[in-house]
């Protein structure tokens, strides 16, 4: 039957309102910055007004009744941060961001985590007479707040052994909750909170039979993260029978605090920013947060909000870079009130090779401690993807997308991506396969994680997976059935070349400020050893039922505590020292050349890395403590930072809470300029001619009282660098001086829409210090 042109205009018009209305409809979490000295005198609490200025603005006024058990308000915040958080209509926080007094409406999203040796690597020993451990006394008295999955409190890591009593400024507190009773915490775990209300907003009441509605944690993310951070000595400790030895944490002595925002369904911004403004009320030292999300502007992210709030306060922050590598623009928490650190490996591995029918053996890496495949046989080989299989699915090794009749009895070869390492094996050995060979994707390129596997399995990179595949093609086009088998070859140290920057460390240009180069430095991230919950398998697949102390994970998000626990020890050595002062002193004596004396390579490709994939270097904790000298910064000069980025003023007062004068007396010519301890130059070219900038920074004397300190210029590529003054001569401690640095560049010829990337240094030396700061030229042809 026809349809007459009127019924196809009503019917367009009403999907057109219904599509209207339920765009109005829908809610989603909001966070809300308030003006704090706004709020209305007829108004007893702060509570009271936002629960008004819901009501006020409800799409739905007869939902709300005023009562406090129909609030809609999910957090309030009043350390970091002034306002709260509320699900919303869109229509809704249009309407509120016209009330009196609101600053900001900010959108919510949901983070992601981003997921031993390490103190031996880093130089840490307890038999040294002196240097960081015994200058800072193990961090003891220093509070790490760990905003995490929870923590699992009986771990031989956190026990209080030797310690004094709880720092008598600690304000904070042990909530108790499902399997975590108040008595969990002891004089090294002295506070812990749980943060769910962004969560079940979002996705209704947790299911409490899948997770705990308390501290503890069921992931074991926030465990392991803890105890890299702080974890005491513990011997004996392996996973599975690898990396057997001592187990230990940056600062072993620092007390440590538990904030759980992250839950089956992921971190949720208002539970995050809950936990910021808790951790800076119960009085922590550094804050450790290991999550990470999509880049946006600083006014828009709470991590950025909460973590400008904290470092207001004092406290260091410190963040993973993201596991988004290797590609370029990957990085996250950008913000330069935060550190940012990306992943290295350390000198030692798990190899597991695999050995071919035809001899060849390919080089791979794998934790699996159960019945091994015998050494002198081989067995039958597949690749998941080829013909016989179930394509696309088949060859990631996907759930439901094995043929038992095609895979049972055979090693069989999978491709890596959508699902994860481990559950590809769990696939593998449901559909009766004996063994797992997982392959690297082009763009996962040569970087390899060795992960806790369910049957014998190890990961290879995208080259050797290729000459698997090309086997495994030859050898059936022959008539013969392709074999292996995998040679697990336990742990080895003292390997060449190390440190590496991991291929999955997510790497710069900072997709928000050019002008601030991120990540800051490296640390060591790749197989990292640490303490683990009992209630999760080291696969973390929920079949696993195996059970272990400690295990070996890989990450961003292990690199990140590394830095937390070498913070903290660094601030009690220097009580004095700002968040912005421990970040220059870990930036600026960070080093760029591995074990064999060569610039350190990427995993990835097996090439030499840059400061795009580094920033400053791997972190020298020795050296850290003895800076020389630093590049301070106050809040004041990151609302400056924030002026010259032409961030309105509103938005600024959404960031930091602080009325800003942008005008021209104030700026400080442009962002950056900001004194920070590396040096970003981003030039749009227009034709071949010449063009400069140039950087003010000023340094402040941690060293020696009477100092002279002369510069060294390592130019980068094709520029003219140009210092001034040459020399620096401090007469005190604390005295501050400031230098020019003026760089010169001449365009070169580029396609439209590309760039090129060059990159130095300069060096402040009084012979006994080295200060050295990247210096990074990007030229950029406009489309």
């Amino acid at each position: 039957m026809a349809i007459s042109s009127t019924t196809s205009l009503t019917l367009v018009f009403s999907l057109l309102f219904i599509l209207s209305v339920s765009a109005t409809i829908q809610q989603n979490t909001f966070i809300v910055r308030v003006q704090q000295d706004a709020k209305p005198s007829i108004f007893p609490t702060h509570k009271h007004w936002y629960d008004s200025s819901l009501t006020s603005i409800s799409d739905d006024k007869s939902s709300y009744s005023g009562d406090t058990d129909t609030s809609r308000v999910i957090h309030t915040y009043d350390t970091v941060f002034h306002g709260f958080s509320a699900k919303l209509s869109t229509l809704e926080a249009q309407k509120l961001q016209t009330l009196l007094g609101i600053v900001a409406v900010i959108p919510e999203q949901v983070r992601r985590m981003q997921t031993t040796r390490s103190p031996e690597f880093l130089g840490l020993k307890t038999a040294d007479s002196q240097g960081l451990l015994k200058e800072s006394d193990y961090g003891s008295d220093l509070v790490i707040g760990v905003i995490d999955t929870g923590i699992w409190p009986e771990r031989k890591s956190f026990n209080d052994r030797g310690l004094g009593p709880v720092p008598a400024k600690w304000k904070g507190e042990c909530i108790g909750g499902k399997g975590f009773p108040a008595s969990s915490c002891n004089r090294k775990l002295i506070g812990a909170r749980y943060f769910c209300n962004g969560y079940e907003a979002t996705n209704g009441k947790m299911n409490e039979t899948t997770e705990y509605r308390s501290p503890r944690d069921s992931d074991g993310h926030g465990t392991h993260t803890a105890s890299i951070s702080a974890g005491r000595y513990v011997f004996p400790a392996s996973t599975l029978g690898y990396a057997r030895g001592v187990a230990a944490g940056m600062a072993p002595k620092a007390r440590l605090a538990a904030y759980k925002v992250c839950w089956n369904a992921g971190c949720y911004d208002s539970d995050i920013l809950a936990a910021f403004d808790a951790a800076l009320a119960d009085g922590v030292d550094v804050i450790s947060l290991s999550v990470g999300g999509v880049v946006v502007p600083y006014y828009l992210d709470p991590i950025a909000i909460g973590a400008f709030g904290a470092s207001d306060a004092g406290i260091f922050v410190s963040t993973s870079a993201g596991n988004g590598g290797p590609g370029g623009l990957t990085v996250t928490n950008v913000a330069p009130w935060v550190t940012t650190v990306g992943a290295g490996a350390i000198d030692r591995d798990f190899p597991a090779e695999v050995k071919l029918g035809n001899g060849k053996i390919i080089p791979g890496v794998s934790i699996y401690g159960g019945p091994a495949l015998a050494p002198h046989r081989l067995y039958p080989l597949i690749y998941a993807g080829s013909e016989d299989g179930d394509g696309y699915s088949a060859s990631l090794c996907l759930e439901g997308s094995l043929d038992p009749n095609f895979v049972k009895g055979k090693i069989v070869l999978c491709d890596r991506g959508i699902n994860s390492r481990a559950a590809k094996g769990e696939v593998v050995k449901k559909a009766g396969g004996i063994g797992m060979v997982l392959a690297n994707g082009v763009f996962d390129g040569e970087g390899l994680v060795a992960d806790c596997h369910v049957l014998p399995a190890t990961a290879v990179g995208a080259t050797a997976g290729d000459e698997i595949r090309k086997y495994i093609t030859s050898a059936s086009k022959s008539r013969s059935q392709p074999t292996a088998t995998i040679l697990f070859k336990g742990t080895r140290l003292n390997v060449k070349p190390a440190p590496v920057v991991a291929s999955f460390s997510a790497r710069g240009p900072n997709p928000e400020s050019p002008e601030i180069l991120k990540p800051d430095v490296i640390a060591p991230g790749l197989n990292i050893l640490a303490a683990w919950p009992d209630g999760v398998g080291p696969s973390s697949m929920r079949s696993d039922k195996r059970r272990t102390e400690f295990n070996i994970l890989s990450g961003t998000s292990m690199a990140c505590p590394h830095v937390s626990g070498l913070a903290a020890l660094l601030k009690a050595a220097h009580p004095e020292w700002s968040p912005a002062a421990i970040r220059s002193a870990l930036m600026t004596t960070a080093y760029t050349v591995d074990n064999r004396g060569e610039t350190m390579l990427d995993e990835s490709t097996g090439n030499t890395s840059t400061v795009m994939d580094f920033g400053a270097g791997h972190v020298h904790p020795q050296k850290a403590m003895d800076p020389g000298l630093v590049y301070d910064l106050s809040s004041y000069d990151y609302v400056d930072f924030l002026c010259n980025s032409n961030y309105t003023t509103k938005n600024i007062q959404a960031i930091t809470r602080k009325n800003a004068d942008c005008s021209g007396a104030k700026r400080a010519g442009h962002s950056g300029n900001l004194n920070y301890p590396s040096l970003s130059a981003v030039f749009q070219q227009y034709g071949e001619h010449k063009m400069s900038t140039h950087f003010i920074r000023s340094v402040t004397n941690v060293g020696d009282p009477n100092s002279v300190y002369k510069v060294t210029m390592r130019p980068p590529s094709g520029t003219l660098v140009m210092v001034q003054p040459e020399k620096l001569v401090f007469r005190r401690m604390g005295q501050k001086l400031s230098f020019l640095v003026r760089v010169e560049v001449v365009a070169v010829k580029l396609s439209p829409g590309s760039s090129r990337m060059m990159s130095g240094s300069i060096e402040w030396s009084d012979g006994k210090h080295i200060v050295t700061s990247p210096i990074v030229v990007t030229m950029q042809e406009p489309m």
